[in-house]
């Protein structure tokens, strides 16, 4: 090959190498040139029969062309790998098509709360809210709860260092507002509580309630009556019945259990009510006289009635959900059905 030849290779090697629009191009186009069965070692191997004039000025141009092709290789290739370095999953590429991300689902627990308190608001209930974290006057002695009672025990209750405990029920925020707010009251406090249970199907140390608080003179247990049954039509259809059953809490006198008829057998009877027909979603009764006092309400001048609920439970009895402890395990799976 003569000299001029190779320096003309060399700039078309050049021009090539500068075109290459990315570094799979520029790698074809240094083995074109460069590799071991490329255009230089094809030129290298014919130096031996040239001129010996004009070999060693031969040799030059071939050396370079190795060389300057070479660092232009190198160059390039660094600006590539620069460029890639740079870009990142969050730049913006206009000829990228758009990108659909799915919408999460409203937990059950999140459901059920949001439809307990929009079925109070239309009863005129407006939503209190107080800390998880309560004295034990808050939680136990305002609600008239016996030093010697059950709930009171380690074995029950989550105490800390300083003598506070975390809440066992959402009472408390009814005790917190009285005492700041007069009567009229009309209040529900849906919430965090926390006991000492052992985990299992239908048991949990964490869980939700909304408890509920009217307090206005002349108020009757036939009011709260009314206000539950029409809370349990529109929570569970217009065809369900509600019944009474008497019970004990410290904080109201009379006090009671309140059943719904079954929402799967419709108060015929399965395997969901235990052939009961009736399944039991709260308690409830008249707000407790010596509560009124702790307060310092006037005990004869109004009355009132309290009811509290888990959120859990209804989520469970409405979705059909067999273990408690789906509800805490985030699991998309799970959670996806209630979207």
């Amino acid at each position: 090959m003569k000299i001029d030849e190779i320096v003309q290779l060399k700039d078309a090697a050049l021009r090539e190498a500068a075109a290459a629009p990315d570094a799979q191009a520029l790698e074809e186009v240094r083995i074109k040139y460069l590799g071991r069965k490329g255009m230089l070692p094809e030129i290298m191997k014919g130096l031996k029969d040239l001129d010996p004039a004009n070999r060693p000025v031969a040799g030059q141009k071939a050396n370079e062309l190795k060389n300057e092709l070479t660092d232009l290789v190198t160059e390039r290739k660094a600006e590539f790998e620069s460029a890639g370095s740079q870009s990142s999953p969050g730049e913006f590429d206009a000829t990228l098509p758009g990108q659909w991300h799915r919408l999460g689902s409203r937990h059950p627990i999140t459901q059920i709360t949001e439809r307990i308190t929009e079925i109070f608001h239309n009863l005129g209930f407006t939503v209190a809210e107080g800390p998880d974290i309560e004295t034990v006057y808050h939680n136990f002695d305002a609600l008239n709860t016996p030093e010697d009672h059950p709930s009171r025990d380690m074995q029950d209750t989550f105490y800390l260092e300083n003598g506070d405990l975390l809440r066992c029920h959402t009472s408390p925020v009814q005790v917190r507002y009285m005492e700041t707010h007069k009567p009229p009251v009309r209040i529900i406090a849906p919430g965090r509580c926390y006991r000492r249970d052992t985990p299992d199907a239908t048991h949990s140390a964490n869980f939700h309630q909304v408890e509920g608080l009217y307090i206005d003179k002349d108020v009757s247990l036939a009011d709260l009556k009314g206000d539950l049954s029409y809370f349990a039509q529109q929570l569970m259809g217009p065809d369900v019945k509600i019944r009474f059953r008497p019970h004990f809490f410290p904080f109201t006198e009379p006090s009671v259990e309140v059943d719904f008829t079954c929402h799967v057998c419709h108060g015929k009877g399965c395997r969901v009510c235990k052939n009961s027909g009736w399944i039991e979603i709260l308690g409830a009764g008249m707000v407790d006289p010596n509560v009124f006092k702790a307060v310092g309400y006037d005990e004869y001048d109004v009355t009132g009635y309290a009811f509290g609920m888990g959120i859990e439970r209804i989520a469970m009895i409405l979705f059909g959900i067999q273990d408690i402890r789906h509800l805490y395990e985030n699991d998309v799976r799970f959670l996806a059905q209630f979207g």
